[in-house]
């Protein structure tokens, strides 16, 4: 066993200190001496929320498979080791070895949120790398970002060296293969990153210079060297069952966020939710075969003895063969496994799917109206009437399920106070098609919880124009909605909350930033911004601070509705869907109208182009 970078003296001191020894069940050991490419993946985070990562594991497992890369872990450490690290001059290190992660070629890190942004500068400040790519010598890792947040790439785009668009299976070995061979002939950094900058879906911060307008807003990004492409296109996987998916998932000794088997059983959503960035950037769905899955479910369960198994999927009730997979892992239920199911639109079938898998006593049902009117939900094209909520709750109810989470938004474009107390008024008829039940039928009392989180607009989404409110707007809104919740019937059924004001505020000038970002980034970091994404460690007035110290104005990014011609940080990247798309689905949203799904009308979004998934469904 290799010797830990930390003492016992200190294990001892820091809260869970399983967090950083590695040598969990079915982790990857090799002669670091012995392979070409040391690669670091970083989810930047505490151990417990990076291990939950689908995508993290899958890629842990592919760069593993090949003989001349050792690819090992990296997380945020929790602030009690950052504590200690500092003060003693530890430097990070990967869960492995052990060794310190300035000691890698590369280091993948995973851009899942934006109020992780500070934990990035953490993991480079502990591991002694400059923060700056431009400060980086010859002998120091590469940094590369991807993952959903790597479609706005500019807010970080002093801290890497370069960005991967799209999905990990696809380039990375040709990544890999030219990083050997231009060090191999003793090439420098600057050549690798041009090789790098050839590959499609590659993008090299340092070979673009952006230009302003007077008023703030972009005039031009244009590359300063011949190597870089005019536009940067996603890569993704078109026939899923030819991707790398895990055999023998990493074990960890403690309970995390996702402590089961994850089986990804489909890519991408048909919905079109015109608030969701996932559901375009993922365009199009694909799908996992039936007979892939049934291999992959068996495999992982018996190299990990674990007793649930999770079907991971943005609408998983749009998944053609649910009904095949889900009786196919019923015989695994028999011996013990639970089966969850995430991401299910409320409805006979699902219903029926779920009271074959779910504990009923000890379960709650997830709806997600996201708005309380049906002229809301039309403008988000949400694509759920009331009638259907109301009848999927009754059908539920009927079904033995005696508590319900209703998921919204606040501060959605057109919203008025209709919409907010229609919040209210639609958790109280969720309640009340309970109470319509024969009471000799009813399982016990009904408890309907409504969350409201906050809208945030994201990059290619239709929504990317719209202003954001204010941390007051936002505020007031949730009184409003709490306001009508007093005046409801069935008081002692209902619940609400709501999420943070200033955070959502925040992460949506991260969400939309552009390079002048990076600066706010990194003095909020060198103030103790860190571990944002956590409530107890958030602490707003440092990056109001940071924004006057930058001279940064935070309205420009959050109130400022963007007119239809505005070049945005993002625009160089081709994410599937085209602007004009956008465009017109912002257009159709304002007024007020429903666009179909994938599978009822092709919207011609422009992901037809990448030749697979349900964009050829039904052709020949």
């Amino acid at each position: 066993m290799k010797k830990l970078a930390l003492s016992d003296e200190i294990l001892l001191k820091i809260e869970k200190p399983a967090r950083y020894i590695g040598n969990e069940v079915n982790m990857a050991v090799k002669d670091p001496s012995a392979v070409d490419i040391r690669f670091a993946m970083c989810f930047p985070d505490v151990y417990e929320i990076g291990m939950s990562h689908l995508g993290m594991q899958i890629l842990y497992d592919m760069f593993n498979r090949r003989d001349d890369i050792y690819c090992e872990r990296i997380f945020s450490p929790w602030t009690d080791l950052d504590q200690i690290m500092r003060e003693e001059n530890i430097p990070l290190f990967a869960l492995e070895s052990q060794d310190p992660i300035r000691d890698f070629d590369f280091i993948g890190i995973t851009l899942q949120y934006e109020m992780c942004y500070t934990n990035i500068l953490q993991v480079l400040d502990l591991g002694k790398i400059p923060l700056h790519a431009a400060d980086r010598t010859e002998s120091d890792p590469i940094i590369i970002g991807g993952g959903p947040c790597a479609y706005n790439p500019e807010p970080l785009a002093t801290f890497f060296d370069l960005f991967y668009i799209g999905e990990g299976e696809t380039v990375y070995f040709d990544l890999m293969d030219r990083y050997k061979e231009n060090k191999k002939r003793g090439g420098s950094r600057k050549e690798f990153l041009e090789q790098a900058a050839e590959i499609e879906g590659i993008y090299v911060p340092a070979f673009y210079d952006v230009f302003y307008h007077e008023d703030g807003t972009i005039k031009a990004m244009t590359a300063n060297n011949s190597h870089a492409k005019e536009k940067i296109t996603k890569q993704l996987v078109v026939d899923m069952d030819e991707a790398y998916f895990i055999e023998k998932p990493l074990v960890p000794f403690i309970k995390v966020t996702q402590d089961r088997v994850v089986l990804e059983i489909q890519r991408g959503c048909i919905r079109g939710c015109r608030f969701c960035q996932a559901g375009n950037v993922y365009r199009p769905l694909r799908e996992h075969s039936l007979d892939y899955l049934k291999e992959y479910a068996d495999k992982m369960l018996k190299s990990t003895g674990q007793e649930e198994i999770s079907l991971s999927s943005l609408s998983s009730s749009d998944y053609s063969q649910l009904e095949g997979i889900v009786n196919f892992l019923i015989d695994y239920k028999e011996k013990g496994v639970n089966i969850s199911l995430p991401s299910l639109r409320i409805d006979a079938f699902s219903l029926d799917v779920m009271s074959k898998v779910q504990d009923i006593k000890k379960s709650s049902l997830t709806f997600a109206p996201e708005a309380g009117s049906q002229r809301l939900r039309d403008v988000i094209n949400k694509g759920l009437t009331e009638e259907t909520i109301l009848k999927g709750a009754s059908d539920a109810f009927i079904g033995g399920w005696n508590r319900v989470k209703l998921y919204f938004m606040l501060g959605l474009p057109t919203e008025t106070v209709e919409d907010m107390e229609g919040i209210a008024e639609l958790s109280e008829k969720v309640a009340e098609a309970y109470y319509e039940i024969p009471k000799d039928q009813r399982n016990g009392k009904v408890q309907i919880v409504a969350s409201s989180s906050f809208f945030v607009p994201k990059p290619f989404t239709p929504f990317q124009w719209a202003r954001m409110c204010t941390r007051d707007e936002f505020l007031q809104r949730a009184y409003i909605v709490k306001d009508k919740f007093r005046t409801m019937l069935n008081q002692k059924s209902l619940k609400y909350n709501y999420h943070e004001a200033d955070l959502t505020v925040l992460e949506g000038v991260l969400a939309r930033g552009d390079r002048k970002i990076s600066a706010l980034v990194e003095e909020a970091y060198k103030n103790g911004a860190i571990y944002d994404s956590w409530s107890e460690h958030f602490k707003n007035e440092i990056w109001m601070e940071a924004f006057k110290t930058c001279a940064l104005n935070e309205e420009f990014y959050t109130t400022r509705e963007r007119a239809l011609d505005e070049l945005f940080p993002w625009d160089f990247i081709d994410a599937g869907v085209t602007k004009e798309f956008l465009t017109r689905e912002w257009l159709t949203a304002i007024g007020e109208s429903v666009t179909p799904n994938c599978r009822q009308q092709c919207s011609n979004c422009g992901a037809i182009r990448f030749h697979g998934g349900v964009c050829y469904e039904n052709k020949n």
